[in-house]
């Protein structure tokens, strides 16, 4: 051994000690650095829970995940789709009240009071959520996901996607396009107008195109536009394209007037993130049959409302573990910049919980001109998240990976161990109510929220 290390060149590594990999770079040596930090949690906690039972309940829940079969089948009022009434919304992220609402999400719910006729100022609007006369609860409590603020009233139309394998519905609104927008907390009179016009034009025409189309699979569309350069978060670009052209036939196939037909064809086609309101409730539809597996430490739920951020984990049923939400960090709009910019929001990033959005960002390079950043961070979020993740999705992958299946299913017991994070990219809202978006970029998850998760899994684990 001695004698190989005077004549052959030493393979050195490094493990989580920045300084030493530095150094020894600057001294042009070949240098392998592991991305390690001490478990987040005391040794006690990870001791507590049984491997061979963790192991078994992360392959069931993995297995479901992957197997989803999600199809677009419809649409229907809020109303009709998640029982809701005038005077109750739902929000992205975890509860909320409307004390503890930012910016953009009190924005949101008071366009959306306007749009009910709940009030005919934004004023009066106020009023009434400070009288604490709205019932606000949490997209995912109703079996639905909502971009940005994530704001549903009863009268808007929503897309309803099937879960062939396992028979369960999700369900999302449509997508409004950028800018000044309800999902952003802008409430102006054009904001209305378009809900106005979605829900009297776009919503019954899309409703009638898919019901002489029949159901569109979900899962083959996104698994194409991977290939195709996009991550289905915030570049929807292939998947929206790949929507039209599925969809256009049977749209001119409806009776509905021309005029219309026209109105709805250069909405969406104009709308790069249209498909983002598709593949959300696809997200959702596959992850909601892995909730409830006993011993289960693989994340089902990950979303924001502007104030916090919030993880709900198979094996510990309806409970919400929750930590600040952070300000992202990217590109802004016009003259905007971080001070205008809102705490992290939306439930989005059901995409990254099923393996699409950051996790796919390798498959989409493009991105960078969003989000910020360089190509080959693009390339190390993708495979830094192969490390806390429990397996890869065999129908999602990534070329200029080999055609790797994307990082799926993850697991907050390897988040701890490691210290890494999900990788999130994001829009940006503005901090105060009415300014719409301000920009795009990535956000880092609080590391406690996914602590507590597994402090409660060794509770159950400890309970029998």
């Amino acid at each position: 051994m001695s004698s190989r290390l005077l004549t052959e060149t030493p393979d050195v590594v490094t493990v989580g000690v920045d300084l030493f990999e530095r150094t020894l770079a600057d001294q042009g040596v070949e240098v392998t650095a592991v991305d390690w930090r001490p478990p987040s949690v005391d040794g006690a906690v990870l001791g507590a829970l049984d491997v061979h039972r963790l192991a078994t309940a992360n392959a069931e829940a993995f297995d479901r995940l992957v197997a989803a079969e999600p199809h677009w089948v419809g649409i229907a009022s809020a109303r009709d789709a998640v029982g809701i009434e005038t005077g109750q919304f739902l929000h992205a992220g975890p509860p909320l009240t409307w004390e503890r609402a930012s910016g953009p999400m009190r924005g949101a719910l008071v366009g959306a009071m306007l749009y009910e006729g709940m009030a005919d100022t934004p004023d009066e609007a106020i009023a009434i959520g400070e009288r604490g006369e709205l019932e606000l609860a949490p997209c995912h409590s109703a079996g639905a996901v909502g971009p940005m603020a994530g704001v549903v009233s009863p009268s808007m139309p929503m897309f309803r996607v099937h879960n062939d394998a396992f028979g369960n519905d999700a369900w999302c609104t449509l997508n409004e396009g950028l800018g000044k927008v309800l999902r952003y907390g802008a409430y102006a009179d054009e904001v209305v107008e378009r809900l106005t016009w979605m829900q009297q034009v776009l919503g019954p025409a899309l409703a009638d195109a898919v019901g002489v189309h029949g159901p569109l699979d979900l899962r083959s569309l996104v698994a194409n536009a991977l290939q195709m350069g996009d991550e289905l978060h915030n570049r929807n670009r292939a998947a929206t394209s790949l929507f039209v052209r599925e969809l256009m036939p049977s749209l001119l196939a409806t009776d509905r007037p021309t005029a219309q037909l026209a109105e709805v064809a250069d909405f969406v086609n104009g709308n790069d993130h249209f498909f983002l309101n598709l593949v959300m409730p696809a997200a959702k539809a596959a992850t909601d049959p892995c909730r409830d597996i006993d011993g289960s430490s693989m994340v089902v739920a990950m979303a924001r409302n502007g104030t916090d951020f919030g993880i709900q984990v198979s094996g510990t049923g309806d409970a919400w573990f929750v930590g600040p939400a952070g300000v992202p960090d990217g590109l802004f709009l016009g003259d905007y910049t971080a001070e205008d910019a809102n705490p992290d929001i939306g439930d989005s990033t059901i995409t990254e919980t099923s393996g699409l959005g950051g996790f796919a960002m390798a498959a989409a390079p493009a991105i960078v001109k969003f989000i910020g950043g360089e190509v080959a961070d693009a390339l190390e979020a993708t495979q830094s998240m192969y490390g806390i993740t429990i397996g890869e999705h065999p129908a999602y992958q990534v070329p200029i990976l080999d055609f790797r299946g994307t990082p799926t299913g993850i697991d907050v017991v390897r988040i701890v161990r490691s210290g890494v994070v999900p990788f999130v990219n994001t829009g940006i809202a503005g901090r105060e109510a009415g300014t719409g978006q301000v920009g795009a970029g990535l956000v880092t998850p609080p590391m406690e929220v996914f602590t507590a998760a597994v402090e409660a899994l060794a509770d159950r684990a400890r309970a029998g």
